[in-house]
Formats: C-alpha cells, structure tokens, sequence
C-alpha cells in the first residue's frame, strides 16, 4: 500500500517531524566532521552530511550550512581563516561523532568534548581527526547564499589529502568501505556500507537490456 503525499500535508507537518521526513527522504548520504580553527585559536569538530562533489580539475567540493540565524562556529571559523579539515567517520567512533551536533560554548571545543584528537600535520593551522582514516585538508573558495530558504553553500578546494595507501586502487578509485568509513540517513541514522559490483563506463553500444 503506497501513500501519496501532497506539499501541503507536508508543510502541516510538526516541525521536528517534517525536519526528519525530508532529511531521510534524499537517501543514504557522505558523513564527516569538519575540523575548523578561528583566529583566536579556539579549534571546533561538527558533522555535516550535505558533501557534493564539484569538480576534479581542479579538485572543488562542496557543502551546505543551515541559516546562520545562531552563531555557526564552523561557518565563522572558515570565513575567518579560509582553511578546514574534512575527516570521515567510521564505526569505531560514529557516536563521538553525532555528539558533535550538540550547541557546545565557542571556548568549548568539541575534540574534548567528545573524546576525539587533534591531529596538526604539515605545519597546517587547522588539525585533523587523528581517528579518521580519511582526510582531507581544504581551503575556501566560493560562498553562495541560497536566497529561497537562507542556507549557504561554501565551495573548497582540495589541498591535500590523506588515507591508506591500500584504499587506492590502480585506476585511482578510493575503496571508502575498506577505509571503514560510514553513511547516513536523515540526521541521526548510521550505517556501514555494503557494495554491489564496480560497473564499466557506460556506452549506449554495451548496455543490455534484462528481461
């Protein structure tokens, strides 16, 4: 039995319902925690699942922010000093990971809050998670004020990336579920991956149709 729901029932919704309705609704999606710095040195973990992939010459990504209609320490931080850290969750530490979402104090940051390390590699001003196994150190590029709903797109630029060298494959794939890193659904669901099968480039001459 299916359900046909209109935009309206949806919007008559209550709040936190909607919210997790339509946070669930787009599918499994990349989780990470973005490791920031202001200039006053107070350093700041939080997790975001909204990554979308830009370009890969040169290497572009991007995020989005909710509204900053309260004070979004990783939005003011990456205005501030233009650089941060993307670092995958995996299973071993996905709940120290969620905690992260919560309003922690500016002085407060969220590496000792919730049990994660901070990792300075390279002389970078912005540390790493030293338990992820996926990284990746990133600086900003564009903002874009999304004017329909008053959330804020912030496009980076790759500038140097870490992981094991046994995840890379030969034709340059990164093999995310031997790196162990994990996905979510909606805002508060973790899962670790499982794969299907590695298809060939597709050709309209190849493809086959199954009965």
């Amino acid at each position: 039995m299916t359900k046909n729901i209109s935009l309206n029932e949806i919007l008559n919704y209550e709040q936190r319902y909607r919210t997790t309705f339509i946070n669930s609704l787009g599918g499994f999606k990349s989780t990470a925690l973005i490791g920031s710095r202001g200039g006053d040195g107070y350093t700041n973990l939080a997790i975001f699942n909204s990554f979308f992939h830009v370009g890969a010459n040169p290497p572009y990504f991007g995020f989005v922010v909710r509204p900053d209609s309260v004070d979004r320490h990783t939005l003011s931080n990456i205005m501030d000093c233009k650089e941060f850290t993307v670092n995958h969750v995996a299973e071993s530490f996905y709940t120290k990971a969620h905690q992260t979402s919560a309003r922690y104090e500016k002085e407060i940051s969220e590496f000792d809050a919730v049990g994660l390390t901070e990792e300075f590699v390279n002389g970078n001003y912005v540390p790493y998670v030293k338990e992820s196994r996926v990284k990746i150190y990133a600086t900003f590029s564009q903002r874009i004020d999304v004017s329909v709903n008053n959330t804020i797109i912030i496009i980076a630029k790759i500038k140097e990336v870490v992981l094991p060298q046994d995840c890379i494959g030969e034709d340059g794939y990164v093999d995310l579920n031997k790196a162990g890193s994990v996905t979510t659904a909606g805002l508060d669901s973790y899962f670790v991956s499982k794969p299907l099968e590695r298809l060939p480039y597709a050709k309209p001459q190849q493809f086959q149709k199954v009965a």
